[in-house]
């Protein structure tokens, strides 16, 4: 499996990828907004588009479709619930569906929803294509289309069986912005506040590739059971103990505000 990280370089500071066949070079890309960029780095690299993966219907994530289904032919996949936005879907895809990309690549679709109602993620081995549901160091807003409680529940249930060595490959490059969040709600996380320091002058398309054990370590919204972390997010004086769920909500709401 090959992995082409592409940086739009836009205000969204969206990510593009092609996730190609070793084997065949046959590719798939995921979530085209620049489709002129996606096909001039395929050609680079020697591969054909052969797929599209959206991971949700939102707009910059879907409007390099038409560009890159008119250059190859390729076809389009997403989760039925967002056809009406995509327009043009030739399979829909649902939790636990394989896409075979040439002879070598197999993608597991996980159902992701929360971020939007029709999300999903792609694994390829110890690779997950996160789209809009996790972040460097944060997650998926809600307020297009969305409902937080769902996206707590995809990250208790999904996210939480995935090792640490899994790769993040997300939608859009927020690290900074997110990881000084992480620092405010967590001031004693010192592994999140050495990682802010370093990457200072870092972002965009030099961003790092982090896993899920990095996330787990850094990411707010993975660490709801840390005392600091809920004990920041207040509560009712002699009120019980904050759940799992209850911190994390509190979480997205300060971070919509933040």
């Amino acid at each position: 499996m090959l992995i082409e990280r592409i940086w739009v370089g836009n205000p969204g500071r969206n990510f593009n990828y092609l996730v190609a066949c070793e084997a065949t070079g046959n590719a798939v890309a995921v979530d085209p907004l620049d489709a002129g960029l996606c096909l001039a780095t395929a050609a680079r690299r020697g591969w054909r588009i052969t797929h599209i993966v959206n991971t949700h219907e939102h707009n910059d994530h879907i409007a390099g479709n038409a560009g890159v289904v008119a250059a190859t032919g390729a076809s389009v996949l997403a989760h039925s619930r967002a056809a009406t936005r995509i327009g043009r879907i030739d399979r829909e895809v649902g939790h636990g569906d394989t896409v075979a990309v040439g002879t070598s690549l197999q993608l597991e679709v996980l159902a992701t929803p929360g971020h939007t109602l029709a999300h999903i993620c792609l694994r390829a081995g110890d690779a997950l294509l996160s789209g809009d549901t996790l972040f460097n160091a944060g997650v998926g807003k809600c307020s297009k289309g969305g409902d937080p409680a769902t996206l707590y529940e995809t990250f208790a249930t999904v996210f939480a069986a995935l090792p640490d060595s899994v790769r993040v490959y997300p939608g859009h490059e927020y690290l900074r912005r997110n990881l000084s969040f992480a620092v405010d709600r967590e001031p004693g996380n010192t592994r999140a506040r050495r990682m802010l320091e370093r990457i200072e002058n870092i972002e965009g398309a030099a961003a790092p590739v982090l896993t899920l054990g990095d996330e787990r370590e850094i990411n707010v919204f993975l660490r709801v059971d840390s005392p600091e972390v809920a004990a920041g997010v207040g509560g009712a004086p002699g009120s019980a103990p904050a759940t799992a769920k209850e911190v994390f909500l509190a979480l997205r709401r300060l971070r919509d505000r933040w």
